[in-house]
């Protein structure tokens, strides 16, 4: 077949430059075609993947070109407040809820109409473990005794050979919603729904308002110090905080997903199916922990639907599949994933295409699985996420700029705000990239890289904090950025109580009992 390389961003018609780190580039049309197998265009962007994890850093990527946002001029203020965290997902809801909780007047702005971000209408459940003892903080605790009272004792992981440590948890999200508001009504959150960020006004090295566009027009909200917890680095962007996006090497992001739900499942049967049948050993425990994925031993069933014209090709480059503990007969679809080479985080038209596209690959996948896997002859989709999953798109260059060092080397800093082991999860290419930590080591992510150089009252948190390509593959999983979100709460409201801008706080000398994480290693306790 032929592969139809697409632009990894940019605006439609212009041409892209993929270059590496020796600068060998190709020029090449958004149309152009190249006579070449998609399996061995990957192998030769997996060599140059390969040659950066060796050794080279990402730190020489250029920043992307400045976004043009609204300035606020002449704009009604909406809001004010001593905090205003943007975005409302798992880093955004745990900063806006700490910040409160220290006794600050907080908005918290969300462009959805429902808090928990791709935890909610993303559906992107269960979080991804941390690999890493003890590192669920104060919030992430907090959040589950919420979840159990609620009846719906969440699900953790059950540690095994190769699944072990914290920070892994089943939230079904329509509970979730519920604590998250619960959450802020209790805390005295202001929560601005259906708003998007679209602008700063800025001046003197700081940011006076951020402006946004709701249902009635826009306006903008003033307080005294921000929170960027957009997954995009919208904020920042817009005030003009240095940026990359994507890989260094191949200029893509990672790819994005488009989960859905299917209810009316027999998955006691379905289990049976592929433990007995296909011989399959991903899932080594029944229902309700019972899942399934593509891999060497199950690779030649969805070939198959793929022979007999039931899937395409890129169906079955991502296919895995979760029980949902408290949702009987249900299954959480981690799939489709959209071709990077095809479509882009980082591009506003080639994210509307991307939706279109992963709903037909949605719906044949759906066809697939009730057609041919045992239990699921009743099946239906139940659910479609509200938003695509994003892995990676923007990212700002901060005070400290993390790389796969950080993990490689399992770093420890004095003002480390969460710890995790997560590896470097890259789905772009099918290649190990980086060793796995062994059971009980893991790397912390320090305040540092949270606040930026160009903004006194600026933090960031969540996936786009200041990380390489390679290190944000591993810090971007929902309780990590839930850590960082509850920190930035913290330094919010400790930096306003003693007049110190927040990309000055000194972390490690902020009181251990006023920390959410504090750092016990030699490494850490010597600075």
């Amino acid at each position: 077949m032929c592969l139809r390389l697409q632009k990894a961003g940019g605006f439609p018609g212009h041409r892209q430059k993929l270059c590496d780190r020796k600068a060998v580039m190709f020029l090449m049309d958004k149309s152009f075609v190249i006579p070449i197998s998609r399996r061995d265009f990957m192998k030769l962007v997996g060599l140059g993947t390969v040659g950066m994890m060796a050794g080279a850093s990402e730190g020489s990527a250029e920043a992307a070109p400045e976004p043009v946002g609204a300035s606020g001029e002449g704009l009604p203020t909406i809001l004010t407040a001593d905090v205003c965290v943007c975005g409302g997902g798992p880093a955004g809801a745990a900063a806006a809820i700490t910040a409160a909780k220290n006794g600050k007047k907080t908005v918290l702005v969300e462009r959805g109409i429902a808090l928990g971000g791709l935890a909610t209408m993303g559906c992107v459940y269960p979080c991804m473990p941390t690999f890493a003892y003890d590192s669920d903080t104060p919030y992430i605790n907090e959040l589950n005794e919420r979840m159990t009272r609620k009846g719906h004792k969440v699900l953790l992981g059950i540690e095994t050979d190769t699944f072990y440590g914290g920070g892994a948890g089943q939230y079904i999200p329509e509970v979730l919603m519920e604590v998250y508001d619960e959450m802020c009504e209790a805390y005295g959150v202001t929560v601005l729904y259906y708003a998007s960020v679209v602008g700063a006004e800025t001046g003197g090295g700081e940011i006076s308002s951020c402006v946004v566009h709701t249902l009635e027009g826009l306006a903008k909200i003033q307080a005294k110090v921000f929170i960027d917890a957009t997954g995009d680095a919208a904020l920042s962007r817009f005030a003009g905080v240095p940026h990359e996006k994507g890989s260094a090497k191949t200029g893509r992001n990672q790819p994005m997903s488009f989960r859905f739900e299917m209810g009316g499942i027999d998955e006691n049967k379905a289990y049976n199916f592929f433990t007995k049948k296909l011989k399959d050993t991903w899932s080594q425990l029944p229902p309700p922990h019972f899942e399934f994925a593509k891999w060497k031993k199950t690779e030649e069933f969805f070939k198959g639907g793929v022979a007999r014209g039931e899937l395409a090709q890129d169906d079955i480059l991502y296919i895995q599949a979760f029980t949902i503990a408290g949702k009987d007969n249900t299954m959480s679809m981690n799939c489709p994933e959209m071709p990077p080479l095809d479509f882009s985080a980082t591009d506003a038209v080639s994210y509307s295409k991307a939706v279109a596209f992963g709903r037909k690959m949605m719906r044949r996948l759906a066809g697939f699985f009730i057609k041919n896997i045992p239990g699921f002859e009743k099946a239906y989709i139940s659910r479609e996420a509200s938003v695509l999953g994003v892995r990676e798109s923007w990212r700002i260059r901060g005070k400290y700029y993390m790389t796969d060092k950080e993990y490689t080397e399992a770093r420890h800093f004095p003002d480390a705000v969460a710890r995790t082991a997560y590896p470097i999860d890259i789905h772009d290419v099918n290649l190990d990239l980086s060793k796995k930590l062994k059971k009980g080591e893991y790397y912390e992510i320090p305040y540092r890289a949270l606040v930026t150089n160009e903004y006194s009252n600026l933090i960031v948190a969540g996936r786009c904090i200041s990380a390489s390509f390679a290190a944000q593959a591993s810090v971007r999983i929902q309780p990590t950025c839930m850590s960082m979100g509850e920190a930035a709460g913290i330094a919010a409201a400790w930096g306003l109580d003693r007049g110190i801008p927040v990309n000055e706080i000194k972390w490690e000398e902020i009181p251990a009992e006023k920390r959410s994480y504090v750092s016990n290693s030699p490494i850490a306790a010597s600075g």
